[in-house]
């Protein structure tokens, strides 16, 4: 599903990644674990192109993300991202948050597909093949009915339909991120990368975030996390990944990872968050 072959990502002078290589199949929980400061985040971000690499490839389904001629944006729908601070708008309601992209992207593409159909006569004048109209079969206002009954579905699924029309400043922290789970759902992604998404939170509402994240790798959802929660990458991970300014230092599967490493600097780590 990725591939990552020799990643590299400087800023100025700085080198944070330092040929990074990994594969990530689908069905994966992967968690990447390491101290501050490692390169982990950059490493996450750098996956759906939000940091440009430097340096290396990202091949995703296939195309080469990292190649700066790619239309990375059509890449991005396949790829749900989970932040720190939920990044939820404080403007528009619960629903509005969890419908915002799937409205966006199907408006955009009956509007392209519309267009392209208005020109297609005089495309087809220089053309030696004839193209066909783009079937369409939808409407601006079924896209949004569509978007609005998926929404309320997820949010029935995490216990959260009565919040559809508040705003997110009325939520706690754990069900904003719970919301801000579900957005990414609701482009049904091929991945999702979660970014430390239980940093931000109270102790006692990491679980509440935690259960979800667990359901939804148990779905088979390809996962890759950024995370500190040593027993949740304990649990729910099939691989963990040590990161040490800015490679790769160890990679295993969870038992092993965590009652074996092999890596000295791995062994320092854990002996210090264990």
């Amino acid at each position: 599903m990725i591939d990552v072959i020799n990643l590299e990502k400087s800023f100025g002078n700085n080198k944070v990644l330092r040929g990074v290589d990994i594969t990530i199949n689908k069905g994966d929980i992967v968690c990447v674990l390491g101290p501050s400061g490692s390169g982990k985040s950059t490493f996450l971000r750098c996956l759906n192109c939000m940091e440009d690499p430097t340096g290396g490839q990202i091949i995703f389904d296939g195309v080469d993300i990292a190649d700066m001629s790619v239309d990375i944006n059509i890449h991005r729908r396949k790829m749900g991202m989970v932040f720190q601070q939920f990044n939820l708008f404080n403007n528009k309601t619960v629903i509005e948050n969890i419908m915002l992209s799937p409205v966006y992207i199907g408006v955009s593409d009956l509007r392209k597909a519309k267009i392209g159909n208005f020109f297609l006569p005089l495309t087809n004048l220089f053309r030696k093949e004839k193209k066909r109209k783009t079937e369409i079969t939808t409407t601006k206002a079924k896209i949004k009915s569509d978007a609005r009954e998926n929404a309320h579905r997820l949010l029935k699924k995490i216990g959260l339909d009565d919040k559809a029309d508040v705003y997110p400043s009325t939520l706690s922290g754990g069900q904003k991120q719970r919301v801000a789970i579900v957005r990414a759902l609701a482009m049904n992604p091929e991945v999702i990368l979660f970014d430390e998404p239980t940093s931000a939170l109270d102790p006692e509402m990491v679980g509440e975030v935690l259960d979800l994240m667990k359901s939804v790798a148990d779905e088979g959802m390809t996962m890759v996390i950024v995370t500190h929660e040593m027993g949740f990458a304990r649990e729910a991970a099939n691989r963990v990944i040590f990161i040490d300014e800015g490679k790769i230092l160890e990679e295993a599967p969870p038992e092993e990872f965590f009652t074996s490493p092999k890596n000295p600097r791995l062994k320092e780590f854990l002996s210090k968050v264990l």
